[in-house]
């Protein structure tokens, strides 16, 4: 990691007011006030590996406090902050919860106002990541924010492990492993936000959860050829076995519901007007179908007519409604 700024070598005086500056240049929305009479110390540390851009902080005892002016006038609120413990305790407040965190564990915190003590020796590692690329697969931050993430979980251990260990070997990366090892730490993280997120509610809760948020991956990523049961199950963050066992509480297959959703889709733009100039290869390609006589087949498996024949239907039955309100019609294929 490079070195963005250091106390050492500066007058004690002036260490504390140096490292309150520095950090405001960084545009972290936080007011910084020591805790201790002990002389200050600090390191600032930065390393961008594809996506992520990470950010080592090492210092003396002190409070930080988000405000919600600091938080406006930074422009963070569509930023959630991923806090990896290095060495050292800290202590969290945001809303109604307080946590407190040790080497190894995890945290989240969303824009929202928040205090954090620091002990003496503090160490810790932060990632900036976009909102939505956590709410899309956990839900709203709100559920996760200010919760410990602890390293007694193995998913969190993963995470920990993978994180440091890039930071290390982040140099040697070339652009298109960095950003390969990037979606891996993500991953690994919202693997291990999913974990805790299922200590804190009942298990039927979080199942339903866990099968919506499954549900709403499979409608935004249909078009993906590649999108089957364990993609999926690594996108909400669970066991295949477990997404297996949601599903079929609930009487279906992943596999099952996936290629459902597909073919409605198909039949849904098959009859839609605005889709009419898409021929039925295209159309099948962006419904997640490898090929048109794969498509062809199960639709007609499904609909008991083939793309065409049933596009052709769903016209004859529109034609007749737009002749009476005056509506120019459709010409055949």
């Amino acid at each position: 990691m490079k070195t963005l700024f250091s106390t050492e070598g500066l007058h004690p005086s002036n260490k504390f007011k140096s490292w309150r500056d520095a950090m405001s240049e960084m545009r972290v929305p936080t007011e910084l006030k020591r805790l201790t009479d002990d002389p200050f110390d600090g390191k600032l540390e930065f390393a961008k590996i594809g996506s992520i851009e990470a950010i080592r902080t090492s210092h003396s005892a002190l409070r930080a406090e988000a405000t919600p002016n600091l938080v406006r006038r930074h422009g963070q609120e569509n930023a959630l902050g991923i806090f990896l413990r290095l060495a050292g305790v800290a202590k969290t407040g945001q809303s109604d919860k307080t946590s407190v965190q040790r080497p190894g564990d995890l945290m989240v915190l969303d824009s929202s106002p928040a205090a954090q003590e620091y002990s003496s020796g503090s160490q810790m590692l932060t990632l900036h990541l976009p909102r939505e690329r956590l709410e899309s697969f956990l839900g709203p931050a709100h559920l996760y924010s200010g919760l410990t993430i602890g390293s007694d979980l193995g998913s969190t251990a993963l995470a920990t492990g993978f994180l440091t260990e890039l930071m290390q070997v982040s140099r040697n990366l070339t652009p298109d492993g960095a950003e390969r090892m990037a979606s891996i730490g993500i991953d690994l993280i919202v693997a291990s936000l999913a974990e805790r997120m299922a200590q804190e509610v009942p298990r039927s809760v979080h199942g339903n959860a866990t099968v919506q948020r499954a549900k709403a991956y499979v409608e935004a990523n249909l078009g993906d050829p590649g999108l089957d049961p364990p993609l999926l199950a690594a996108a909400v963050g669970v066991s295949l076995r477990r997404l297996q066992e949601l599903f079929h509480e609930r009487g279906r297959h992943i596999s099952n519901y996936i290629w459902g959703r597909r073919l409605e889709t198909a039949a849904k733009r098959l009859s839609d007007p605005a889709s009419a100039h898409l021929s039925i290869g295209m159309l099948a390609y962006g419904c997640g179908f490898s090929s048109q006589a794969h498509f062809a087949r199960r639709f007609k498996d499904r609909y008991d007519l083939s793309p065409r024949d049933y596009r052709q239907a769903r016209r004859q039955d529109v034609q007749p409604v737009a002749s009476a309100f005056g509506l120019p019609t459709l010409s055949a294929e």
